[in-house]
């Protein structure tokens, strides 16, 4: 929707709407100022366009309640003569423009369409900074693999669903980072985000630590403790290895999933939690449930959703994409220029399983800015021999050309000058070999 039209005069009303639509615009027009702030809200992408005066609520006090919505939103005032002074007194207050009546069509079409610009630069810059922080700095979810567009796909309709949600990934595929994001796209952001990871806890505390004590529940409790489930409350809780849980644990959270309440160590009364549940586990459960070593009730509440992250073998056009963004950021971090890449790199990102995972890559990119990398052995891989001469050449340019977009984080220019080539070229490969120079470019770079 690119315009909301607010006028009590249902004739006034209908002649703009018709104007603007005409212009190419989409209006959704409104009698009232409390229809329109009913249907206004911060994610809203157009712009506001009202008269001053109505009754009940008048232009200037929705603007007022529109600024408490959202005080970035566009809004545009039409007043007739008596009404400048005000119309002047909102701009002071931060509205986009007022038109005096009566108007020509091409002035309120003009200052629309210039208010449209700034109010989807609003956008754009907020979903950037949005993802940027919950892609975190050590494991963005970045990716041109088919698999891990889905994966944010998924991520974006589980954000606000409200669902606890399992997330199934070998070590190292960035679970807490999945978790961090479905709490940061939801409702919930502004709440406590909790991670406890249950594998690194002994399990004579976990208890504890999860469900907090009262003073004097045990020995050496001097004092209250809050949970972590109860810091969580109103927010997400996260439980990495959740695998590794023991079954008399297993039972009391359980009962945390179920009723949503949570009783302390020592404690004879409930306490009620509004929390969000996000779980994570390297392990098949599936498996863990069939051998006895997990209780099937549990695994069922725990899998309402599941996400699953693909491990980098499976997504190996992305590990030069992944490598190129982690040895840039650890170039910058070490105050250091990033380094050429050569061949001996090259045959591991290419040879290598990483097990590790996008953790295990981005510690060898950060070797690799440190000139701590010797060059493996001399025992390469050996190329492909179904493949004839020409194509094996063919495969040996693609990978040059994206480990050099790598490196240059997808930037034209640099990529053009690595390899020494003139831009049409370039350009002329790329459609070749179906390379996508934006894959390279790090998140939130146009």
């Amino acid at each position: 929707m690119d315009v909301a039209f607010i006028d009590d005069d249902e004739i006034l009303r209908a002649a703009n709407v018709q104007a603007l639509m005409l212009a190419g615009l989409t209006v959704a027009p409104f009698g009232s100022a409390q229809a329109a702030l009913d249907a206004i809200d911060p994610t809203f992408p157009g712009v506001v366009v009202s008269d001053v005066r109505m009754p009940r609520i008048d232009g200037l006090e929705l603007f007022r309640r529109l600024r408490k919505v959202d005080p970035e939103l566009p809004v545009i005032l039409i007043t007739g003569h008596g009404d400048i002074a005000m119309a002047v007194e909102a701009m002071r207050e931060g509205a986009y423009d007022f038109l005096a009546k009566p108007y020509a069509g091409d002035r309120l079409l003009g200052s629309i369409r210039h208010a449209l610009e700034k109010r989807r630069l609003v956008l754009e810059n907020r979903e950037l900074k949005r993802a940027a922080e919950a892609a975190g700095e050590e494991f963005p979810l970045l990716g041109a693999d088919p698999a891990m567009e889905r994966l944010r796909q998924t991520l974006r309709q589980l954000a606000d669903a409200d669902v606890d949600v399992l997330v199934e990934g070998e070590t190292g595929s960035g679970k807490e980072v999945v978790a961090n994001l479905l709490h940061r796209l939801s409702h919930r952001s502004t709440r406590p985000f909790v991670a406890v990871n249950c594998g690194a806890l002994p399990e004579t505390m976990i208890e504890s630590e999860l469900f907090g004590h009262e003073a004097g529940a045990f020995t050496g409790a001097l004092k209250k403790r809050v949970g972590r489930i109860a810091f969580a409350n109103g927010g997400t809780l996260f439980l990495d290895e959740i695998e590794a849980m023991s079954p008399a644990l297993q039972v009391k959270l359980l009962r945390v999933l179920e009723a949503r309440e949570v009783i302390p160590l020592g404690a004879n009364e409930a306490r009620k939690v509004d929390i969000r549940v996000v779980t994570a586990s390297k392990i098949d459960l599936r498996e863990l449930v069939r051998a006895d070593k997990f209780r099937e009730d549990l695994y069922y509440r725990l899998h309402v959703a599941a996400v699953r992250i693909p491990p980098l073998r499976e997504r190996r056009s992305d590990i030069a994409l992944l490598f190129g963004h982690f040895l840039a950021h650890a170039a910058k971090r070490f105050r250091r220029e990033p380094p050429l890449v050569g061949r001996p790199v090259l045959d591991r990102l290419e040879a290598h399983d990483w097990p590790g995972n996008v953790r295990e890559l981005m510690h060898y990119a950060e070797r690799v800015a440190l000139g701590l990398v010797d060059p493996p052995a001399a025992t390469a891989v050996l190329p492909d021999t179904s493949l004839t001469l020409p194509q094996r050449v063919e495969a040996f340019e693609a990978e040059q050309i994206r480990a050099a977009l790598a490196t240059a984080q997808g930037d034209v220019q640099a990529t053009v000058k690595a390899l020494g080539i003139p831009r049409k070229t370039f350009y002329d490969k790329l459609h070749r070999h179906g390379i996508d120079q934006n894959a390279f470019r790090p998140a939130g770079r146009a």
